[in-house]
């Protein structure tokens, strides 16, 4: 920020107004950014039309980017990853590993890291995590093994895989299509595996050598209940003929809208079981099951018609059960609450008991609480609405082991067809989004996929992030913004020769990346590298190579990847975590990165 804003200045003094607009449009976005109060997307898209409006770029300029090559290959990418999921073929892995971990933690530590680095190449990496999080917590649920002491690795072992091929991450695949509208050489399909086989090898070796000793060994709460601490949060009423809610729906009661008390469940003086919902009429001698916290447990017992049981005791019985979910990274749920998305009315008979997120466990206005992405919901549920629960893109089920895959003949179709369009682009016959998008067709046609399935498996918000921010890094070049910054960097760094730029780059992206979007930060440095080696008269490449490397290599916030904020929650980690754990990691692949980046691609 310091230095956007050295520039800004030198901008404005020299007259230079449309690079101190860019600028000034730039440092908002990355402040908006870090704040986290408006989602990534719609800062990407505000950003984009904002440039728009204030004439830096032309209106098909601005919407370039929802056309460009990398934004389509990252939404086929999305459709073949839920395909190869379908199959189901990983369903054995999780007895696999379990098996492992009882026999020994390092041995089991490793194997999961590299299954998660060497999916990661091929698969999204926050579909691998959310694939393997059920697995690595049933591991946590078997075993001595806390999961704080396992989904760290999962998460490190998805990142560090990811940047070994063209698909392993969106920034690779957002670079290389930068790099095609330059007129440059796109990123091959296998060009960064040589380095970034040697990052994963270090990564999983300081990971077994040093790192697990520095994870936090906090032992997994075997109750969900007491996990979610819902002991002080849960009570049982009988409503005599004197309450006032008796002949009342339940959604006009005084009990939900003078007291805010949550009713779960109404068991008639029959014994019949009925699940609440807002039009439920209660009766005199219905026994509710609520939900609300101590001082209106002591304000109920006040209340005239009223009898107040005492605590409720286990929530679970014969057909309702409690089960854990998540909001995913690319969920509709992320930026609203739950009575914004009318969960009550979607999901009839569940009920969200407790979220858990970075801060903390909420139990008051669940219903008012904004969702973030990676936020842990305690659900209660019947077996019926459980499967429309888990049929939605918009949460991953964390209590589920597995999940039913296709038969193999059909497995082993879609495995062919997925390897043989990633062949077809490393042997560079077709461009990657072509042989994607024709295998797409393919897996559709034949039955594998359908095309709703196709559609709801894109993350949109990532497409759109990606569109918006593609025009920051248009609004940079055209503007001159990313002139001047080149021009500073050379001013300041030119006679230190280019490994010690290159190690400035490297370690300005990962420091950046941190706090800021991995892909928004490719963007922003890409072009000021390219500008850089040329007006020093060297190859942009090991720059390039270096900024795409770093921005997917994010270890020391939680914020700084999707995929540590996936984990963060579930393995109950502070912040101070990813810092004592990713930080020693950071500086190592750093120092490596500077040393083998200009050996495979050289100045």
């Amino acid at each position: 920020i310091a230095i956007v804003l050295i520039i800004i200045a030198i901008a404005v003094f020299l007259f230079i107004w449309e690079i101190a607009i860019v600028l000034i449009i730039i440092a908002i976005a990355v402040f908006l950014f870090i704040w986290e109060k408006f989602s990534v997307d719609s800062v990407a898209i505000m950003v984009m039309i904002t440039l728009a409006l204030a004439g830096i770029l032309t209106p098909k300029e601005a919407l370039n980017g929802f056309a460009n090559s990398a934004t389509l290959t990252v939404g086929a990418m999305f459709v073949l990853s839920a395909a190869i999921f379908k199959t189901g073929i990983l369903n054995g892995l999780g007895d696999f590993l379990v098996d492992l971990a009882r026999r020994n933690y390092i041995y089991c530590l490793l194997a999961l890291m590299f299954i998660s680095a060497v999916l990661s190449a091929f698969i999204n990496d926050t579909a691998v995590v959310a694939l393997l999080m059920p697995v690595t917590l049933q591991i946590a649920r078997t075993t001595e093994i806390p999961p704080s002491k396992l989904l760290i690795p999962l998460s490190f072992g998805a990142l560090l895989g990811g940047v070994g091929t063209l698909i392993g991450t969106s920034t690779n695949i957002l670079v290389s299509g930068l790099l095609e509208e330059r007129g440059l050489e796109p990123i091959g399909m296998f060009e960064m595996t040589g380095p970034g086989v040697l990052f994963m090898l270090a990564g999983i070796v300081y990971i077994i050598a040093i790192g697990h000793r520095l994870l936090p060994n906090r032992e997994a709460t075997p109750n969900i209940q007491e996990a979610f601490e819902m002991k002080d949060y849960l009570a049982e009423i009988k409503l005599t003929p004197q309450s006032k809610s008796v002949g009342c729906v339940v959604g006009e009661s005084p009990l939900v809208k003078v007291l805010e008390v949550e009713v779960l469940q109404i068991i008639r003086e029959d014994g019949r079981v009925v699940f609440p919902m807002p039009y439920t009429v209660l009766q005199s001698g219905d026994q509710l099951k609520v939900r609300c916290d101590i001082p209106k447990v002591k304000e109920l017992a006040k209340r005239e018609g009223i009898l107040v049981k005492g605590d409720l005791g286990e929530l679970e019985d014969n057909e309702v059960f409690l089960y854990e979910f998540m909001v995913g990274p690319g969920s509709n749920f992320i930026g609203k609450s739950l009575a914004e998305i009318r969960f009550k009315e979607i999901f009839r008979g569940a009920s969200v008991l407790a979220i858990r997120n970075r801060f903390g466990i909420v139990h008051e206005k669940i219903g008012r609480t904004t969702l973030k992405s990676g936020d842990n919901l305690l659900v209660r549920s019947d077996k019926v609405m459980l499967s429309e629960l888990t049929a939605t893109k918009d949460l991953i089920f964390l209590s589920e082991k597995s999940h039913k895959g296709l038969p193999l003949p059909w497995t082993i179709f879609t495995l062919a067809v997925t390897a043989t369009a990633v062949i077809i682009a490393s042997l560079q016959i077709f461009p990657i989004v072509i042989t994607a998008i024709a295998a797409i067709v393919i897996l559709i046609f034949a039955g594998v996929l359908k095309p709703d399935e196709a559609y709801k498996a894109i993350e949109w918000r990532v497409i759109f992030m990606l569109a918006g921010i593609l025009s920051m890094g248009v609004a940079l070049e055209k503007s001159g913004a990313a002139a001047l910054m080149s021009n500073q960097i050379i001013y300041y760094f030119e006679d230190t020769g280019p490994y010690v730029l290159l190690a400035i780059f490297f370690g300005f992206t990962f420091m950046l990346t941190n706090v800021l979007s991995n892909n928004a930060t490719a963007v922003l440095l890409i072009p000021i590298a390219i500008l850089t080696a040329e007006n020093m008269g060297i190859s942009a490449r090991p720059f390039i190579m270096a900024i795409t490397f770093s921005a997917s290599l994010s270890f020391m916030t939680p914020v700084g990847y999707q995929t540590n904020n996936m984990v963060y929650v579930a393995g109950n980690y502070k912040f101070v975590d990813f810092l004592k754990v990713g930080t020693p990691l950071n500086l190592i692949l750093w120092m490596l990165g500077t040393l083998i980046i200009p050996w495979f691609f050289p100045f």
